[in-house]
């Protein structure tokens, strides 16, 4: 059991190693997506304090 064990860990982090070399294309978008929604609104709470619009 515990050769097993020691297996299914190995075997989990070098496919992470694998995992990681690639670029994920998904989540680089979903970040750049993600803090351009989160200036737009910054720069509209900014607008408003600031009574520009």
């Amino acid at each position: 059991m515990r050769r097993f064990a020691m297996k299914a860990l190995f075997t989990a982090l070098s496919f992470n190693r694998e995992e990681r070399k690639r670029t994920d294309w998904d989540r680089n978008v979903l970040i750049f997506s993600s803090v351009v929604t989160a200036g737009l609104i910054a720069l509209y709470v900014f607008g408003k304090a600031t009574s520009r619009w």
